[in-house]
């Protein structure tokens, strides 16, 4: 490798010894990336040693898919290794691999969903799939259950919910998996039919009403709940069924009586149902081999049938 007299290359050999053209090293200098040192009485462009090791860097920097600004500021680094802004930059590239790979993971999902499909099926599989991006957003999840919710219910309440109710898409879907989350889509987008409610009688029923005491104690019920599920036990009496009827009484400011059970049986049978909303939950969610899910509505519907059959037992 040898410089003219004066320790400079000029840009045809700057961009020989880097294996790149002139353009190139053009292009860097004049966005400031690759400085030169100076310029010859004919007015070309000079280079001195550290141009190279500069302009290698700057090559390996762009094949990582950074940006410019990055690289500027990756090159500003005053200790010669990128420091905290390559850190930066690396991480923010690889968040956005990660995204780009997870969207062709949904998009070849919902490919192999319409190609493995009956032909009679495949017209209303596409229309499910043109309703959501790949990945999907869980927003139109959020909207519902924000408007399902009880309009008092605090912030904080709200969103510990909404962590429970709103299934993430997953990362590397079964086509099935991606069927599922569409057809929630579709669920939670359509209208309340015409003269039905679209709550629950409990968030309406009292000024008294304590929604946060209520989804509070629903928490731990269903999560007791969920025990018994997980080992397929039946609906029963016990501390489960105690605490879920207990989250209904204090959230009304009463007391749990054999006459309050008597009549929250047939309160809660009455209320508008989402149970195809937690059956797509469970398909989006769950392990794919048959075993249930303890979703917060399966856990809701043995809790009820656990006191459907303690109400009917009382009464026999």
């Amino acid at each position: 490798m040898s410089f003219s007299p004066d320790g400079l290359w000029s840009i045809g050999e700057v961009a020989e010894h880097a294996g790149v053209t002139v353009k190139t090293v053009r292009f860097y200098s004049d966005r400031g990336l690759l400085p030169e040192a100076a310029r010859s009485s004919g007015g070309h462009r000079r280079y001195g040693p550290a141009a190279l090791d500069r302009l290698r860097l700057i090559r390996s920097l762009r094949a990582l898919d950074l940006p410019l600004p990055e690289v500027r500021r990756i090159l500003d680094e005053d200790d010669g290794t990128g420091g905290q802004a390559l850190e930066a930059a690396v991480a923010g590239q690889l968040r956005e691999v990660g995204d780009h790979m997870r969207a062709l993971r949904w998009r070849e999902a919902g490919l192999r969903l319409v190609q493995e499909c009956a032909p009679q099926e495949r017209a209303d599989r596409l229309r499910l799939l043109g309703a959501v991006a790949a990945p999907p957003s869980t927003d139109p999840l959020v909207r519902f259950w924000r408007a399902w919710l009880p309009p008092r219910m605090s912030a904080r309440a709200r969103s510990a919910f909404l962590d429970v109710a709103v299934p993430a898409p997953p990362d590397e879907p079964a086509p099935a998996q991606v069927l599922a989350f569409a057809r929630l889509n579709a669920f939670v987008t359509q209208p309340c039919v015409a003269g039905e409610p679209c709550q629950p009688e409990a968030h309406t029923s009292s000024p008294d009403f304590r929604p946060e005491v209520l989804y509070a104690g629903l928490a731990e019920a269903y999560e007791l709940a969920g025990a018994h599920l997980r080992r397929g036990r039946a609906p029963r009496a016990g501390e489960a069924l105690d605490c879920f009827v207990e989250a209904y009484a204090a959230s009304r400011r009463t007391r749990d009586t054999p006459d309050f059970r008597r009549a929250l049986g047939p309160w809660l049978s009455s209320d508008p149902r989402i149970d195809r909303y937690w059956e797509l939950v469970a398909e989006v969610t769950g392990p794919g081999d048959g075993r249930p899910v303890p979703t917060p509505g399966v856990s809701h519907d043995w809790l009820l049938a656990a006191l459907t059959a303690q109400s009917a037992e009382a009464a026999a």
